[in-house]
């Protein structure tokens, strides 16, 4: 058999048992998968090779991004803040609603998709674009635990801040090994309801809820989404049950996000969330006493913005991924009343220079935002051998200014950016490239980040359809045989 690209080179795996037989137990996730050799666990990117349990995936990410830190689902921690997210393959669940599915579920993972990083290159993409945060996000961190705990501990020796995006299905031992090098956890917390875990994640809800609590207790940073699906979730039911979690075994200042969902993967015969629904969950949890609650994946609402829970006035105000801070002083404190936001702020970043004109023979791209589509990966390559320089900027509203901003590639250099709309009057972003030497692509994204994209050219142009390859249904099941890790040989 074939062996695709990205499974080459097995790592050994860490939360490993070596039972009788060959066989391999992993403590990764609650599953605790026992694994014969040559087999695969759960995840499929954790495996049974000649009797020692190795990973698949170290290393292998979809394209770095760089966002800002609302993507996440973070909103009291550095607003606005810009991030590098990190994405992987794999995942300890399979939900049939999965935004990720492309890549979260391993037989699906082309080639094509994968990026090789080392640690240290993460770091340094990091260092060179002045990022601060990075984000271990889009299908699940859990699985690529090493790499993560790995690049983590490295990035926090350079000063950075490190956030974990997570569905936290994960053991309580790894857990430990996360509490040192993690700064942020973002956790999402599909639903209150046990059967709901197993019929629609094909998890269970118990660990996820226990290792929260343990992330917590440990005093990190914790927020709590839940994505609200369409009549299965989105009710004031769900509503009540999270904020009865979070207001009495974590606290009520933890902020909670009720999230949009669109339709994906297995679950595409069903339809956006109803706005109205999500303000009935919201005004329940602020009736329950949750004091920060906010909602996902919406527009022109004040449900994103933060206001001061002691004197009301506006704090930060937020559109789609983009946030300004109006009301919070530099010790995170009200700056009308004095109160405690409970936010965790960064020292000020330097602002990014801008132009006002383009260098001669600047080739202009441009993207319109449409219907649902506001937000936009844009993809560069700098294919020569000297640094360039890209510039962008947004167009069609005056009080924006038109201002170019730039950003310099090394050479050979790819790098990969999201732009969201950032003011209702926005009409959309340009990009202005080098006519030598620079490669660029854009990409549509459907609500927060996920992979895979497609280019423009070949996206859809509806209002409520998903901009990427849609799920086949004749695609292989889980029991497919799509590697023979006897033939895959350790680095």
């Amino acid at each position: 058999m074939i062996l695709a690209q990205w499974q080459e080179n097995p790592r050994p795996a860490k939360l490993s048992e070596e039972l009788e037989n060959g066989i391999v137990r992993c403590h990764l996730s609650p599953r605790n998968c026992k694994i014969r050799p040559g087999k695969y666990g759960f995840c499929m990117v954790r495996a049974n090779q000649n009797g020692k349990l190795v990973t698949l995936n170290y290393g292998r990410s979809v394209h770095a991004t760089e966002e800002t830190i609302e993507t996440e689902a973070v909103f009291h921690y550095a607003p606005g803040e810009p991030i590098l997210s990190m994405g992987n393959i794999g995942c300890m669940l399979n939900c049939d609603y999965c935004h990720n599915w492309k890549t979260s579920q391993a037989r699906f993972v082309a080639d094509g998709d994968v990026w090789n990083y080392t640690p240290e290159q993460v770091v340094e993409i990091a260092k060179s674009h002045g990022i601060r945060v990075i984000s271990w996000t889009y299908n699940d961190p859990v699985v690529w635990h090493e790499f993560v705990t790995e690049t983590a501990a490295l990035a926090r020796q350079e000063g950075m801040i490190n956030l974990f995006k997570s569905a936290f299905f994960i053991s309580p031992e790894a857990i430990e090994e996360l509490l040192p090098v993690i700064d942020i956890f973002s956790i999402s917390v599909k639903s209150m309801d046990p059967k709901y875990y197993r019929r629609l994640t094909k998890g269970w809800i118990e660990p996820v809820l226990e290792g929260t609590k343990q992330v917590y207790a440990a005093g990190k940073h914790v927020e709590v989404s839940t994505l609200m699906v369409t009549d299965l979730s989105d009710n004031d039911d769900t509503a009540r049950a999270i904020s009865t979690f979070v207001g009495e075994q974590l606290d009520a200042t933890v902020p909670v996000h009720f999230v949009r969902f669109h339709p994906d993967y297995k679950m595409t015969d069903s339809r956006r969330t109803p706005i109205d629904r999500l303000e009935s969950a919201r005004a329940t949890a602020l009736d329950m006493g949750i004091r920060n609650v906010y909602l996902g994946n919406v527009y022109d609402n004040d449900a994103t913005n933060t206001t001061c829970w002691n004197c009301g006035i506006l704090q930060v105000t937020r559109y789609g991924l983009n946030a300004r801070l109006v009301g919070v002083n530099s010790t995170a404190e009200c700056t009308s009343c004095g109160a405690p936001t409970g936010m965790k702020l960064l020292p000020p970043a330097p602002r990014p220079t801008t132009v006002d004109s383009l260098p001669d023979q600047y080739q202009v791209a441009d993207f319109t935002w449409h219907g649902d589509i506001r937000s936009l990966h844009i993809q560069l390559l700098n294919e020569g051998t000297e640094s360039q320089v890209v510039y962008q900027r947004r167009f069609g509203d005056p009080a924006a200014g038109t201002a170019w901003t730039p950003l310099p590639l090394a050479p050979g250099e790819s790098y990969r950016f999201a732009a969201a709309k950032a003011t209702p009057d926005e009409h959309g972003v340009q990009v202005a490239i080098s006519p030598e030497g620079v490669k660029c692509s854009l990409h549509e994204v459907f609500d927060r980040a996920h992979f895979p994209t497609v280019e423009v050219a070949t996206g859809a142009l509806n209002e409520d359809v998903t901009p990427f390859p849609s799920y086949a249904v004749t695609a292989p099941n889980r029991g497919a045989t799509f590697l023979d890790i006897t033939e895959a040989s350790p680095s």
